[in-house]
Formats: structure tokens, sequence, C-alpha cells
């Protein structure tokens, strides 16, 4: 059986809230196919994976009281206790941030270690993040670190449509410089080979977003067209690649919802962002390529405004732990 090591995420935030949620939804589902096996007199489905919660034992019992669940049975290991009050629901501290990294770190050396096959992990908050002094402001970044990856690909699924980002948390400014012709021909290439090793794609179809309305109208609304992003695929192509564009972005995610393309390069971070979420917000699910393993995670954040209150939901936790034990039973 696949095992997952599922983190907390800030435990201020709806972190623990979601967690609980989604290993709830999961007991359901393994009693549930249980059932239908013993009817059927087969074998349960086996695609439901062994969680071990990096986090707290004592939020998730009162995040199962606040939803009125029964906690089902599962490992859970604490790497950084937190003491009574110490990071107060809603609120941004040094100690959510700090204890929420020390999550991360716990689960990445189990990973690399062999102990889980994948990670999936609850939401971070980055003020939180930066009050702690972590030296990283998003997942992404810290498991690149953590791992000795030069770099590590955001994806979102969401249904059939996957997105890839160029550049993602920085100022529009910033990463309208960042989006050069050197540098999404490199990020090409990584995504190809992220894709072969680790989704099972042998040859995959990638379409890159344009940046400007109508893909710049020939020049009338912006040259990064032609200047940069025409270039890059086109040297893509030359290496072998099959890759298209840049198609405009009022396109082209569609068209990767279609299933017209495996793979959709967005070029800043709202441009997939908006597009993901509004096609299915709770179903949208982040996954990181290129680290030594699997990692998935909600597509939302800490929700300090609704923690505690018992509004949040666990169905984008549960699809991203399903989807990393899909994922890694793929990787080589």
């Amino acid at each position: 059986m696949t095992r997952i090591a599922v983190t907390m995420g800030d435990p201020a935030g709806i972190g623990p809230e979601v967690v609980t949620l989604a290993l709830v939804s999961m007991a359901l589902e393994r009693g549930r196919s249980g059932a239908a096996a013993k009817v059927a007199g087969s074998a349960p489905a086996s695609d439901i994976p062994e969680v071990v919660v990096v986090g707290s034992k004592t939020l998730l019992e009162k995040s199962a009281a606040l939803y009125r669940v029964t906690l089902p049975f599962v490992k859970i290991v604490d790497p950084s206790p937190l003491g009574p009050d110490q990071a107060p629901v809603g609120r941004v501290s040094a100690a959510a941030g700090d204890a929420a990294y020390a999550y991360v770190k716990e689960a990445t050396r189990m990973a690399l270690a062999g102990e889980v096959d994948a990670v999936a992990t609850a939401p971070l908050n980055k003020e939180a993040l930066v009050a702690a002094k972590v030296p990283y402001l998003d997942h992404t970044t810290a498991l690149a670190g953590l791992t000795g990856v030069p770099e590590g690909i955001t994806m979102f699924e969401t249904g059939r449509l996957r997105v890839v980002f160029l550049t993602r948390h920085m100022s529009l400014r910033r990463a309208l410089d960042d989006i050069t012709h050197q540098r999404l021909f490199e990020f090409l290439t990584l995504v190809r080979d992220a894709a072969r090793l680790q989704l099972g794609m042998d040859h995959p179809k990638i379409a890159v977003a344009a940046l400007n309305p109508h893909a710049g109208e020939g020049g009338l609304f912006g040259d990064e067209e032609a200047r940069e992003i025409a270039p890059a695929v086109a040297d893509a192509r030359r290496m072998g690649m099959d890759v298209v564009g840049p198609v405009p972005a009022d396109a082209v995610f569609h068209r990767g919802a279609k299933g017209d393309y495996d793979l959709v390069v967005s070029l800043y971070h709202d441009q997939g962002h908006v597009a993901a979420k509004t096609l299915d917000f709770e179903g949208t699910i982040s996954i990181t390529l290129g680290l030594p393993f699997i990692r998935t995670s909600v597509d939302h954040g800490t929700a300090f405004d609704i923690a505690g209150r018992g509004l949040a939901s666990g169905r984008s936790m549960a699809l991203a732990i399903e989807a990393a034990a899909r994922y890694s039973s793929r990787k080589s």
C-alpha cells in the first residue's frame, strides 16, 4: 500500500481542519470499498493510501470535535509540539510558522529516507514563515532547498487541465522582466523531463500561453511574444519537444481543459491561478514536479478568517492525498 506523509500546514489556519476532514472522508471511502468488496466476494480496493500525519494530535482532535466527527486511527508524528495558546487560531505567529516549517522538514526527511512514498501538504502562511525567520516563502522553494534541487516546478491540476508556472510568487512587474527567451526554453526542458519521469507522459504536448492580449496582435499590443516567447518555443521544437505557442491566454486554458494539451505553461501567477480556480476552486490541487519525490497540496490558503469556525472543506486535501498516491506509483 502506498504511504503518504500529510503535513498539517500552519497550525493557526484551517490546515488541521482540512486534514481531519480529508482523513474522515478517506476512512468512509475505505469502509465503502470494503463493504462493496465483501458483497462482491473480491478484495477491497487498494488505491486508498496509508497516511502518516506530520503535525499536532491535539489540534487534530480539536478539529474532529469541532466538526463532530470521529478521527480515524492514523500514525501522527509531531516534530514541533506547541504549548497551550502558543499559536492562536486565525492569527499570524512566529510559533505557528516555525511549527509549519518543522512539519515540512520532517515530511521531506521521511520521503528522502524512503519511509513514505510521497508528501501531501496543507497550506503555509507566508507572513508566519517570515515571522519565524524561515529562509523560504512557500512550499516549492522550501522543498527545492531541502532536497538540493535547483528549481521545483509548480503544477496545478483541475480535471483534465494541468498548468505549470514559469514565474510565481513575485510582483507582476518583476515577472514581466523574468519572462525571457532563455528562461522559458530552460523551463520547457525541465517540464518535459518532469512530465516523462513523474507523470508517465512519454511525449507530452505542451502549450505556452501568450502574455499580451491576442498574443500581441502582431506587435500592436506588445512585442514579448515575437521577441522572447515564440523564439523559445521554436528552440524547444528544434530539440524535439511537442510545444506550441504562444497561444492567446483567453483560449489556451479552455483548450487545455478539453484535453487538447497535456500541459499549459502559465507565464505568471494569476494567469494560471484564475483559470484553474474558476474551473473548480475546491477541485484544484497543486503538484510539485522535479523533486526526488512527488509532493501534492491543496490549492488554497490558510484562511485565517474562517479558521476554527467549522466552515472548511476537506475536498481539496483529500484530492491532494489521492493524487500523491496516484502519481507516486508512476515514478520511474
